[in-house]
């Protein structure tokens, strides 16, 4: 279980990562090929408010790999167990606000990867 529970927390920090660079640096340029829901013309003057966004994306990715580096087990499970359900909570929260498929490709994930932390001994 700590194997596969350590493989989905870092495909999920990569995850976060990706999502941070788009919001981040590349959010006029991939945006309105990707975000299909936001019309072409609001890209350019909500880039601040993406790349604020991106940042807590990418401190929810650096807590998660901050767990894989956590020496004592404990302690590891319990920071990663922090971060995931703070993805898991924000995956629920976009799926409310935004799409619902947010839910299935953030907190999916975030809530098989708190339930494999929490079965590995």
């Amino acid at each position: 279980m700590a194997i596969a529970s350590s493989i989905l927390i870092a495909l999920i920090a990569l995850l976060h990562f990706y999502i941070a660079w788009f919001e981040m640096f590349a959010w006029e340029s991939r945006g309105p090929k990707v975000v299909d829901s936001l019309p072409a013309s609001l890209f350019a003057p909500t880039k601040e408010m993406a790349a604020n966004q991106g940042l807590y994306n990418a401190f929810l990715a650096v807590g998660l790999v901050w767990s894989l580096l956590i020496r004592d087990p404990e302690w590891a499970k319990n920071v990663a167990l922090c971060f995931l359900g703070f993805v898991f909570v924000a995956g629920l929260y976009g799926a409310a606000t935004v799409s619902s498929r947010i839910m299935v490709v953030q907190s999916g994930p975030a809530g098989l990867a708190i339930l494999l932390t929490l079965l590995r001994s």
